[in-house]
């Protein structure tokens, strides 16, 4: 049996197309139904990543082990999310590698949490505050459900009442009013560490770069936006495709000064 075979439990990403696709759990004796036919797991199981397989109806589906990005879209099917080009750019701006303790909120649907986790890895930590307690449970299950709650600890709490954690590497916010946080997340930073927040209109990146540079305990403060254009690549005929993942939200970045 190959070493990156698919087994009984693991999660497969089932691909048609760019617009119908699935993320589900192998279960033996079990089956995928779409309305495109039905795929056995059974006829799944020993397999490797990266075959197609044939539905009973004969539509030809791939079948590839999950990637970051499709659980992160997943996760926020039925919510607002940060979509992985904004989360590739927290990461390296962040520098937030294996062994960082980063601070987020809010969870959400607990998509950014899960790459934050990803990122951290077995020696680092995700500590995560949500104030809703619908998006609270949301997100809890949606992260136990991809097993990765071992390097998190969820807060049901909002983080303008103060940060629990000190001495961290990062702090992420995704908030409605990110400026009334930055003297509390300047506390839990290490010196020289960085501050993220995603906004998704100017008005608040203003605020809180105002609030950034009026407290005297930041520097190289800056905000940015990333656009993802795909390009159609055509024999004689490539051009951009007439979608883009444009604005989604401005991200602003500060390092902490170490107080004096």
């Amino acid at each position: 049996m190959p070493d990156d075979s698919i087994q009984d439990g693991d999660f497969v990403y089932i691909f048609l197309d760019a617009k119908r696709n699935w993320i589900r759990k192998v279960k033996a004796g079990d089956a995928f139904h779409s309305n495109k036919g039905i795929i056995q797991y059974d006829d799944l199981i020993g397999n490797s990543f990266g075959f197609k397989v044939k539905s009973h109806s004969g539509t030809i589906f791939q079948v590839h082990r999950p990637s970051q990005t499709d659980i992160q879209i997943a996760m926020g099917r039925n919510t607002q999310i940060i979509y992985p080009k904004d989360a590739g750019i927290i990461l390296i701006e962040a520098g937030i590698v294996s062994g960082s303790r980063v601070v987020e909120s809010g969870t959400g649907s607990g998509a950014l949490t899960g790459i934050l986790a990803r990122a951290v890895g077995e020696s680092g930590h995700v500590y995560t505050y949500e104030i809703r307690e619908d998006m609270y449970k949301g997100a809890e299950r949606n992260l136990k459900r991809y097993g990765l709650l071992s390097n998190i600890t969820m807060h049901h709490k909002d983080i303008l009442e103060g940060i629990e954690e000190s001495n961290v590497d990062a702090v992420v916010l995704d908030l409605a009013t990110p400026w009334e946080a930055v003297d509390d997340a300047h506390r839990a930073l290490k010196p020289s560490h960085v501050f993220t927040s995603y906004s998704p209109t100017i008005e608040q990146s203003m605020k809180t770069c105002k609030a950034l540079g009026e407290s005297g305990s930041w520097g190289m403060i800056k905000t940015v936006e990333v656009l993802q254009r795909e390009i159609m690549v055509r024999e004689g005929k490539t051009r951009p495709t007439t979608w883009m993942v444009g604005h989604t939200g401005y991200l602003t970045f500060a390092r902490s000064m170490e107080s004096k």
